[in-house]
């Protein structure tokens, strides 16, 4: 029997077998049994999550625009960024990105049109492998879905958790650490609802003989699986609403109330009309906080504050990081700086390279000759 008809046996088992405290010691070994057999058919196959179709980064942050086919992401990514005039196509046996920068407080945006998912990418249909590989490299994901196909985002999203893709969510506090002798050991700062021999046989199923385990937080079965396997990829998503300017008011309950169904909230969706270029500025905004981007203006000697180009910076970035980023002597010539702005208690507050920047803060750093 080859990986794929074993994956498939596995499915049909889980699915069939009931969940409840009796059989979940058995559901999690299968679930363990199921992500060891996908990670070694990946691997078999030369697709597995990350390998070899990455696009290099630009710009300071990195955007993956996802959806179906003829959503209408080309042309999004060309009122957003004017990407037809200034940039080609990264060519890939099978899969063409398209980047384009999207120019926004000073910031250079890098925003990446990758071909329409279809249902079945995450197995391979379509080059779906190479498209969910660019998209784990990405620094947010943004949904477009069609007002009248809401559902298109399900579909999305499941295509994206097959390929160990998790949005909106911080990796699982499940820390191993291996020994020579003694077995398992679990320990929790929780009560956990799963068992301790359910943990216990995921990690056996995933090599594990002596190790202690440490859990802080309440996990499922999956999200237990998540932090032994400790391979996905963590990512930030936002929803854009595209044709937006053909909902006719009393088709607007029903568009909320699928949204809804989907646990997204109405007044968070951003709604688009990527033709008419309508809803972009908002657009534009919500990734900008999405991405957590901040405005640092550098007090340069002899030449004054310039806010024409900021640095930009992340948000918990402390000035270590700004002068990481400017590069140069900094880190070697460093002395101390001074801040102004809102992480400031005062203007010109002497400071050291672990304090914690703001936006729109004013830096001089201040370096031996």
């Amino acid at each position: 029997m080859g990986l794929e008809e074993e994956i498939q046996e596995l499915e049909d088992e889980i699915a069939s077998t009931p969940y409840n405290k009796s059989t979940e010691a058995h559901i999690g070994r299968l679930k363990s049994k199921l992500a060891e057999k996908k990670e070694k058919l990946e691997q078999q196959s030369g697709s597995g999550g990350g390998g070899g179709y990455g696009v290099e980064k630009h710009g300071d942050a990195t955007v993956a625009l996802v959806g179906f086919p003829s959503v209408g992401k080309s042309t999004l990514l060309n009122a957003l960024t004017n990407a037809e005039s200034e940039t080609g196509a990264y060519e890939f046996t099978t899969l063409d990105v398209y980047p384009g920068m999207l120019k926004h407080k000073g910031a250079n945006i890098q925003i990446l049109d990758v071909p329409g998912l279809i249902e079945g990418a995450a197995g391979g249909r379509g080059g779906g492998q190479e498209v969910l590989s660019v998209v784990r490299t990405a620094d947010l994901i943004v949904f477009m879905v069609s007002v009248f196909e809401i559902d298109q985002y399900d579909r999305l999203r499941e295509e994206l958790y097959k390929n160990k893709i998790r949005l909106d969510t911080e990796p699982p506090r499940v820390t191993i650490r291996k020994k020579a002798k003694d077995g398992l050991a679990v320990n929790s700062s929780v009560d956990l609802d799963l068992d301790e021999e359910t943990v216990k046989s995921v990690l056996r199923e995933h090599g594990y003989v002596n190790a202690d385990v440490t859990i802080g937080e309440q996990v499922d079965l999956d999200r237990l699986i998540d932090g032994v396997m400790d391979n996905r990829e963590y990512v930030p998503s936002l929803v854009a609403v595209n044709k937006a300017d053909l909902i006719e008011p009393d088709y607007l309950p029903t568009v909320e109330s699928e949204l809804e169904d989907r646990g997204i909230d109405p007044e968070e969706a951003i709604f688009i009309s990527a033709e008419k270029e309508k809803g972009l500025d908002g657009l534009t905004e919500e990734i900008w906080d999405a991405l957590g981007l901040v405005r640092i203006y550098m007090d340069k000697p002899g030449r004054g504050v310039d806010r024409e180009e900021p640095l930009i910076l992340r948000e918990g970035d402390t000035v270590d990081d700004a002068c990481e980023k400017l590069g140069g002597s900094f880190d070697e010539r460093f002395r101390f700086a001074r801040v102004t702005g809102p992480s400031a208690k005062h203007d010109e507050q002497q400071v050291g390279r672990d304090h914690e920047l703001a936006d729109e803060d004013v830096l001089r750093i201040v370096a031996r000759r």
